[in-house]
């Protein structure tokens, strides 16, 4: 117990905050097992068991239908909840307590089903959310891939204990019991949900409050879509193999006993299982810099790996790709993960993580689609059926490692398709509408700016040379600013008479190049004996503008 607190509380993980955040990932894995260990003889489970193929189909259905909430709804919905994200966290959990003991009550009726989608969905939006509120409790000395490999080697850990606590349960007394003990894990990963600490909200400074916001749909930058293309490409792999292996062995090995097969199944399950443990602990030990890089290495893996099982076919190769396979995968996720949390504002995190999960499982499903057909529904030999499956998986791996390492270099193998979007908010300040002043054409030359706006003083309007503060609402200044530099480093700019509007001094005419013109519905120009409205102060917050 004290070498997990100590492993728990590593690197000022419990002055943080990453610590609570650790324990309620870790109740969320347990749930996540403890179901899969009640539902273990149901339809979710009929790829595992290589059944019919429509079974398998619906299955593939199945798993893809969360996230036909998640990305258009659930995603742009959190990045809308900057503040209660503890609440949100714990009412996931507590609302997987209720699915729970209704799935328990009704194991035998139709309404198992919507309530383990529902399930499925809480699980899903408990990830999404959990990635945006890491960065809030990021120790200084550790990086965000260790800090995503880290949580997710905890939650694997508990994971594991939950499914042997919850299997031996389900064993005494069946799959209701298994649900009972979901239930209660569930109410206890909320209550560690709320005790995540207050400052993963947001605050003043990191939530602008000024400006106007308006919704709208950007494209990814490219380490993003990068990392996306590369991990999408690996999930087309674990697919792939997740069912093709399944269908191989019932059918290559159809004279031996379902105790026979189960077993030669668990040695590509286990291999698999032990490599998603050894991708964490990699990213939770190495100091990884470059997450996009990482991830076009790990696809490197997986499609060398493929390789050799298409020339040297057999179960054992085929554990190997499973092993690399799942290695990389769990390493290349932790990168995203990291990359999506480095690259994009926090009021957009939440909905690319949506769009990333729905793309990732999509990636998955279609593999699985492949392994199916391969190994399932289209009969080749021993030997062929290994040496087809990989060719045809390795050439969709070639593929996306070559569109990964163009879209580094800013180019695409398909430069008709758009770009992953990501719902945003853009907020217009005064900043983004700062003119540049011309370049004169010597640096000697004056510099006369134009007339002042409708309503505003003349030393507030005009074009604002390189260096100067930015412009407030209305033409107002924001914030004192630094001298004009010279864009040729001549001493002789900026102009003579030329006064900084940042700062202009009281009781003072504007620039000497500046023609008295009326201003404000036909007022005289201000003379030197007439003081001129005050601006606003520096240091105080702007005024709301809206958007032209």
């Amino acid at each position: 117990m004290q070498i997990f607190q100590r492993a728990a509380t590593a690197d000022g993980a419990d002055r943080s905050g990453l610590t609570s955040l650790t324990y309620a990932v870790m109740g969320n894995y347990a749930v996540d097992a403890a179901l899969a260990v009640a539902l273990a003889n149901t339809l979710f489970f009929a790829a595992a068991k290589a059944e019919s193929s429509g079974k398998v189909l619906l299955y593939l259905l199945i798993t893809v239908a969360p996230f036909a909430v998640i990305a258009p709804l659930i995603g742009p919905a959190l990045d809308r909840l900057q503040h209660g994200r503890r609440i949100a966290l714990a009412a996931s959990s507590f609302a997987r307590a209720v699915l729970a003991i209704v799935m328990a009550v009704n194991f035998d009726s139709w309404i198992l089903y919507p309530c383990a989608l529902g399930m499925l969905v809480l699980s899903k939006s408990f990830g999404v959310l959990k990635a945006a509120v890491t960065p809030r409790v990021l120790p200084p000395d550790i990086t965000l891939v260790k800090t995503n490999s880290r949580l997710t080697v905890f939650g694997l850990l508990a994971g594991g204990v939950a499914g042997a606590l919850a299997a031996a349960l389900s064993w005494a007394f069946g799959s209701t019991g298994a649900l009972i003990f979901t239930a209660i894990l569930s109410v206890v990963g909320g209550w560690l949900c709320l005790r995540i600490p207050a400052w993963v909200e947001s605050t003043a400074g990191e939530v602008p409050v000024d400006g106007v916001r308006a919704r709208t749909r950007r494209a990814f930058p490219l380490s993003i879509t990068t990392t996306l293309w590369a991990n999408g490409s690996i999930r087309v792999e674990t697919g792939f193999l997740a069912l093709f292996i399944a269908f191989v062995i019932k059918s290559e090995y159809a004279d031996a006993s379902a105790f026979t097969q189960l077993l030669l199944l668990g040695v590509v399950g286990v291999a698999a299982g032990l490599g998603g443990f050894l991708g964490n602990a990699i990213g939770a030990r190495l100091p990884l810099s470059k997450p996009d890089l990482v991830s076009i290495g790990s696809l490197a893996a997986v499609l060398l790996s493929t390789v050799i099982a298409a020339l040297i076919p057999g179960l054992t190769t085929a554990a190997i790709v499973g092993l690399v396979g799942s290695t990389a995968s769990s390493l290349a996720k932790v990168c995203l993960d990291s990359v999506i949390q480095h690259e994009l504002p926090e009021a957009s995190r939440a909905s690319a993580f949506g769009v990333s999960e729905t793309a990732l499982q999509l990636s998955w499903v279609f593999g699985g689609v492949v392994g199916l057909l391969l190994g399932g529904v289209w009969t080749f030999g021993h030997d062929s059926v290994y040496t087809i499956g990989f060719t045809v998986v390795t050439v969709f791996l070639a593929v996306g490692l070559t569109q990964s390492w163009l879209l580094r270099k800013g180019r695409s193998l398909f430069p008709w398709l758009r770009a992953p979007k990501r719902s945003g908010k853009s907020r217009k300040t005064a900043a983004d509408t700062t003119a540049t002043m011309p370049a004169p054409k010597d640096a000697t030359s004056r510099w006369s700016p134009p007339p002042p706006a409708f309503g505003q003083p003349p030393w507030a309007t005009g074009p604002r040379p390189a260096g100067s503060a930015p412009a407030g609402p209305a033409g107002y200044p924001a914030a004192p600013g630094p001298a004009p530099a010279s864009p040729y480093g001549s001493p002789g700019y900026p102009p003579p008479g030329w006064v900084s509007p940042s700062n202009p001094p009281a009781n003072q005419p504007g620039p000497t190049s500046q023609p008295p013109t009326a201003y404000g519905h036909g007022a005289p120009h201000p003379t030197a004996d007439q003081p001129r409205p005050a601006p606003r102060d520096a240091g105080s917050t702007p005024r709301k503008t809206r958007d032209p």
